[in-house]
């Protein structure tokens, strides 16, 4: 296999992106490389670091990205969703160079994850485009890549599905940009952004916007959920008369100082109203609140369940979950 490059979770080389001149960029466009709607179905969770040093910083001085990150994570809400199959596509044509197609789907960290071997990038490929510019594509499903070595592609034409390989924690695409074998991150490839400006100059043909942080997921259940299946889109449990109600919130890009609002308004007016702060920041986290049932059990009828995540007056985002109880 040729010319397929292992991308590490951690890694002790930096991420400094190179400068490419607006004459490099004119040809060079990318598309999504993922069949979602970013905002929507899909958010990205980590971009390119741009910090030199040890610390970590995205492109607009953000969080979201950690130390030696070379690429950009779109990431899918829930394993259920990244289950029921969502297409890699090509981001620009070219000529695929190297797959890898074998490796098991399961998060790090979790039984049964096998080591990696410095295979870090899981299930992929790279595809050269031409001029010195080449993209990877890592975390795919095992045996879902779609195409050998040699194999011309076009823009948008099906490479695989996401998934879960490599050193992934959470059921995502990376795409990394390279010129010359140097990174270029794409939301910035002149290296010229400053700290919460707006975007001007990128690589991507359809604008995308920066999403600070929000909501992945939200639910109740009859009890707190455990973190593995808020991941995996299993925590919702059904919530009987005698049952508690808990309401539970999934946080992505969670800073230090936002809160997570957790309120829930019955047939008889409030039963829960809990604003929660984040004392730290966080890639992913979820948190519940809830009430055991009231003597008699829950009176029958509608209940609204209402997530929301705020940064400072803000809203990042908002879930309502309806829950109808009784007959």
């Amino acid at each position: 296999m040729s010319r397929f490059v292992s991308v590490p979770a951690i890694s002790l080389l930096l991420a400094i992106p190179p400068l490419v001149t607006a004459a490099q960029e004119e040809d060079f466009r990318l598309a999504l490389p993922i069949d979602c709607t970013p905002g929507e179905d899909c958010v990205v969770q980590n971009y390119v670091d741009s910090d030199p040093g040890p610390g970590v910083a995205d492109f607009s001085c953000g969080p979201l990205s950690y130390d030696g990150h070379k690429g950009t994570d779109f990431r899918l809400a829930t394993i259920a969703r990244q289950g029921e199959g969502v297409d890699v596509l090509a981001a620009a044509p070219g000529v695929v160079q190297g797959t890898r197609n074998n490796m098991p789907d399961i998060l790090q960290g979790w039984e049964g994850a096998p080591d990696l071997g410095g295979r870090d990038c899981g299930n992929g490929l790279v595809i050269d485009h031409g001029d010195d510019w080449e993209t990877q594509y890592c975390h795919m499903a095992q045996g879902s890549v779609t195409v050998s070595p040699g194999d011309r592609v076009e823009t948008g034409d099906r490479l695989g599905l996401v998934g879960l390989s490599g050193q992934s924690q959470f059921p995502h695409l990376h795409i990394s940009v390279r010129r010359n074998g140097e990174v270029v991150d794409p939301f910035d490839p002149e290296g010229r952004a400053e700290c919460g400006a707006a975007l001007t100059q990128t690589l991507w043909a359809e604008p995308l916007d920066y999403v600070p942080g929000g909501l992945l997921d939200a639910g109740t259940a009859p009890g707190v959920p455990e973190w593995e299946a808020v991941q995996s889109g299993t925590a919702n449990g059904e919530i009987g008369p005698d049952t508690p109600l808990v309401l539970w919130g999934f946080v992505f890009g969670a800073r230090e100082g936002d809160r997570l609002r957790l309120a829930i308004e019955g047939p008889q007016g409030e039963v829960i109203d809990e604003e929660m702060p984040l004392d730290r920041t966080q890639a992913q986290l979820f948190r519940a609140a809830g009430l055991r049932a009231p003597e008699g059990g829950w009176p029958d009828g509608r209940y609204e369940g209402r997530v929301t995540l705020l940064r400072g007056d803000r809203v990042l985002g908002e879930r309502v979950v309806p829950i109808e109880l009784g007959g």
